[in-house]
């Protein structure tokens, strides 16, 4: 039973979250499935009936010492079609729910073992990027890490949005990648409240 302290001015309290053992290859299963989805798959190359070439045949069929060829569109030559080369396609694929949800209580027991987990009941800013760079200060964040700054709050997401080393995102879209590529993550404690464990367990399939 991992304990996690709460900042801000609503905290001073801590928050009773069981959280598994960290197992990499299941961070490994859903970082690959989540990156995946983000694929364009718009790769394309033309086949030898969609270049631009003439259909006449080259020579004759027989007499003149040469190998048989029909047109010049075959992959065989330079400038004709590719042969079984990639097509517009979708690389997304379905990971089983119960795995998206244990990566993502494995990515806040990671980040709660190392001491990088921070959770704020009340940040109470005004907006403003000077009054969350002071913020930051005061609670241990210098710019030297990078952030992952997760609430629901806008004036926070509001001041944190133009600070270089941040990166903010409202509680919906926790993920694992996002959790993964940053050192230090600082979420809303009520995110991590029993109650909204099914709310957080939904985020990884987005």
């Amino acid at each position: 039973m991992a304990q996690i302290n709460v900042i801000g001015s609503r905290g001073g309290r801590s928050i009773d979250l069981e959280l598994p053992e960290v197992n990499p290859h299941v961070l490994h299963e859903v970082v690959t499935w989540q990156l995946a989805g983000r694929r364009r798959g718009t790769a394309s190359t033309k086949t030898r009936a969609e270049v631009s070439k003439t259909g006449k045949k080259m020579y004759s069929q027989k007499g003149t010492g040469n190998a048989r060829h029909g047109d010049r569109s075959v992959p065989t030559f330079v400038g004709g079609g590719v042969a079984f080369g990639p097509k517009p396609r979708s690389y997304a694929y379905t990971l089983p729910r119960k795995v998206r949800q244990l990566g993502l209580a494995m990515a806040l027991a990671d980040r709660q073992n190392t001491g990088r987990l921070v959770a704020v009941d009340g940040f109470d800013l005004d907006g403003k990027t000077k009054s969350f760079v002071a913020w930051a200060a005061q609670n241990g964040l210098d710019g030297s890490e990078r952030v992952l700054i997760v609430t629901d709050d806008e004036m926070t997401r509001r001041a944190a949005r133009n600070v270089a080393w941040a990166t903010v995102l409202p509680v919906a879209g926790l993920n694992v990648y996002d959790i993964l590529r940053h050192e230090r993550l600082v979420i809303d404690a009520v995110a991590l409240e029993p109650a909204q464990d099914e709310v957080m367990s939904e985020e990884a399939a987005q």
